[in-house]
């Protein structure tokens, strides 16, 4: 979508500019909330640390834009909502092997 800006004086490319930035906090806002919403708290969930590989852990709050794990080893992170995967059946100080692919062909 071609927008025309040349005709835009300075002012109005500013406030054009504070618009386009509030329009992407509040969509970075809603793609939080609703992976959020994929979650509840006391939910056992996994994600992947750059540093730790694969932890696990229960959800334990729901922050603006992140989410509290408590992990196994009880450390607390914040995690944003869109690296987690939910777990089922798997104890504390278990073992998760995650799933190669995406199964769909």
């Amino acid at each position: 979508m071609p927008v025309d800006i040349e005709h835009l004086t300075y002012e109005e490319l500013v406030a054009l500019n504070h618009r386009i930035v509030e329009r992407l906090k509040f969509l970075d806002r809603f793609q939080a909330h609703r992976a959020m919403m994929a979650f509840d708290v006391g939910a056992r969930v996994s994600f992947e640390s750059t540093r730790e590989g694969r932890l696990t852990g229960t959800l334990v709050k729901f922050n603006r834009k992140n989410v509290t794990v408590l992990t196994d080893d009880n450390r607390q992170w914040r995690v944003p909502p869109e690296m987690l995967s939910p777990i089922r059946d798997v104890p504390p100080g278990g073992t998760v092997v995650p799933r190669q692919g995406n199964g769909s062909r």
